[in-house]
């Protein structure tokens, strides 16, 4: 009893001296923090320091390690656990050196061990420091694995999940590993406020998403990041293009593709990656060859292929026997008849003008519907005479 008496006569001790040297504007919040202490508001005096360490005053030297280690880690077992550690991210930037950082958020995660966001969100803070200050890839990506179970329990959305999404992106980024970084920075994007973001954050985030969607292996729904409106944040700067070139990738427009050369081969992933480029465009043309078809005249010839994707014959098969591998589309090859038959098209997120196609395609199968009913009306009682 004496120790905890001695802790908050400390703790007390500690807030008066800060009332004392501060500015007019922060003691009056250094005496409401010594009130709801006293008082045991651990509640109000949650909310109050959440708000606390993000003032401007209090963001040089050790100010917010010595907040910590004088007052709030005399009480952190009442209070929040999750709470506890968004409070510790806006301390630990104190840390100069980042293996200490580390070791403080160490301990902070055995403290909040009962609660699974707040160990989560301790072991993201520990990636970012891994990744951005270490550059230890392998430990971050033990966090990122880490993470992802215990997230996957978790009952729907958390606070978390953003913050995780965008340290695994980064990690992807860094380890070039396209297709990754794309779905994860995409759900990150999908966890926040887009109005959240500054100018040029949009802008980033929109660049990268565009070259991951080009060069991610395996990612064909471009009319995902068509339609997110963080691409809108590319309108009016000098990467405006990207969003011209995705387009003509979602559609499969290899005629746009060619003409835009002079552009991409300035950026030296999409040069170094021109022949997959052109693989990918030329299955995204596949696809939309089988889109814009109806479904009864889905009979493809090799040279109506060759002729759209620009490759010679005698790569067509290749070309379609890689779309059925890859699962974009499902078919027939008739090899003597040099013919693709498509039964069936993977689907994708489509732009206004795909919809307008389909709307097209159904008011022509509609009016096709509602003629043979006509027919059925004016044959039908021949029949039921008979």
């Amino acid at each position: 009893m004496a120790a905890s008496t001695s802790g908050v006569k400390d703790a007390n001790s500690y807030l008066t001296a800060k009332q004392s040297s501060s500015p007019k504007e922060l003691a009056a919040d250094w005496a409401l923090l010594e009130e709801y202490h006293n008082k045991k508001l651990w509640h109000q005096l949650t909310l109050k320091l959440a708000a606390f360490v993000k003032k401007d005053h209090l963001q040089k030297g050790t100010e917010l390690i010595d907040l910590y280690n004088n007052f709030i880690q005399g009480f952190e077992n009442k209070i929040n656990p999750l709470a506890l550690v968004e409070i510790v991210s806006h301390i630990i930037p104190q840390y100069s050196n980042p293996r200490d950082a580390l070791t403080f958020l160490e301990s902070i995660e055995s403290k909040v061990k009962s609660n699974s966001d707040a160990v989560a969100l301790a072991k993201v803070l520990q990636g970012n420091i891994l990744l951005d200050q270490i550059n230890d890839q392998d430990a971050t990506k033990k966090i990122i694995d880490d993470v992802e179970k215990i997230l996957d329990d978790a009952d729907g959305i958390t606070t978390v999940h953003g913050r995780y999404y965008l340290l695994a992106s980064k990690y992807f980024r860094q380890k070039g590993h396209h297709a990754d970084y794309y779905r994860t920075a995409l759900r990150y994007l999908g966890c926040i406020e887009l109005s959240d973001l500054t100018t040029n954050e949009k802008v980033q985030h929109a660049f990268f998403l565009g070259l991951a969607a080009l060069l991610g292996e395996g990612v064909y729904n471009l009319g995902e990041l068509l339609a997110h409106p963080v691409l809108d944040s590319l309108k009016g700067t000098n990467n405006a293009w990207l969003i011209d070139l995705l387009s003509a990738f979602n559609s499969g427009d290899i005629a746009k593709f060619e003409l835009m050369k002079p552009k991409w081969r300035e950026v030296p992933d999409l040069l170094a990656h021109e022949l997959k480029l052109k693989q990918k465009i030329s299955l995204l043309c596949l696809m939309e060859m089988t889109f814009k078809r109806a479904s009864n005249k889905r009979d493809l010839t090799f040279q109506e292929i060759s002729q759209a994707t620009r490759l010679p014959i005698d790569e067509v098969e290749l070309l379609v026997m890689k779309a059925l591998a890859q699962g974009l589309v499902k078919g027939a090859i008739d090899q003597v008849g040099q013919t693709v038959h498509m039964t069936w098209l993977k689907p994708r997120v489509l732009n206004r003008q795909q919809i307008s196609s389909m709307v097209d395609r159904l008011n022509v199968w509609c009016k096709e519907v509602h003629e043979m009913e006509n027919l059925l009306e004016d044959k039908g009682q021949d029949f039921l005479t008979l």
